[in-house]
């Protein structure tokens, strides 16, 4: 059975995490799962979104702890499975796609940090997410990266330190997840999303994502030299010049997809 399922619609893709009888557990096996349909669908041009689900009762339980419980560590095995799962989280970034986390269950550990490498979540309202190593003496300090860019540094420590449970409300509240939906519209609510940004133009979808994540940790001055600079290349790109004129004349813009850039 695949560790990881790949479906496309349209201009969507859906990763699955493929493995209940774990809890969807990242394994390394698993990441390298991920990260090769990360490389082949960073490829596409044709798909512009793409959603990260999880088959099972839960999204995702963080590292699979068998790999760790072994008598005679092997650090170097250890060592590849932090590694290549930095990788593969940071390849959820350097994307062109936005990538939607579809979160149900539970998200802990590398579970919760998988949810904050993505560029957006939705959770469904009984979803719970925690970062509890603590709890087992192995404090999440790869889960705390994103973590703490994405929620700030109080709210991460109090997670990190205390390892509790925080509930899906709380999440939306802290900015981990954007949306909080019934379980049953889940899929629903998420899909729609992704349909909603896969209408705009793919190029300015990907420049966009890569200039927020170039700036977003440089000082303020810093920051808007590269925003206004990204501006004046993106200004000159065939998708803005169309948008800019089908936005004058009155229509539609025709994305180059559909036309020649």
């Amino acid at each position: 059975m695949a560790l990881v399922l790949f479906e496309e619609k349209n201009a969507l893709g859906w990763l699955t995490l493929n493995q209940p009888e774990s809890r969807n557990a990242l394994s390394l096996e698993m990441i390298g799962a991920i990260q090769a349909h990360l490389n082949h669908i960073k490829t596409r041009s044709d798909l512009k979104v793409i959603i990260i689900r999880g088959n099972g009762p839960v999204f995702c339980a963080g590292h699979n702890l068998k790999e760790f419980s072994i008598a005679t560590p092997d650090v170097g095995h250890i060592r590849r499975i932090f590694l290549q799962c930095s990788e593969m989280m940071l390849s959820l970034q350097q994307m062109p796609q936005p990538v939607i986390a579809q979160v149900h269950g539970i998200a802990t550990a590398a579970g919760c940090q998988l949810v904050a490498a993505c560029d957006l979540a939705v959770a469904e309202n009984g979803a719970r997410f925690a970062t509890p190593g603590v709890r087992i003496g192995l404090f999440c300090t790869t889960p705390m990266v994103p973590l703490v860019r994405v929620i700030g540094r109080r709210r991460a420590m109090e997670m990190l330190l205390s390892g509790r449970m925080i509930s899906a409300a709380e999440a939306e509240a802290y900015g981990l997840v954007n949306r909080v939906v019934p379980p049953e519209r889940l899929a629903e609510e998420t899909e729609t999303w992704a349909c909603e940004l896969s209408q705009f133009s793919g190029f300015t979808l990907g420049f966009g994502k890569r200039a927020f994540y170039a700036q977003v940790d440089l000082a303020e001055t810093d920051a808007y030299r590269h925003a206004a600079e990204s501006m004046v290349v993106n200004s000159l790109d065939g998708d803005a010049r169309e948008g800019i004129s089908a936005f004058l004349e009155k229509r539609s813009p025709v994305w180059a997809q559909g036309r020649d850039r």
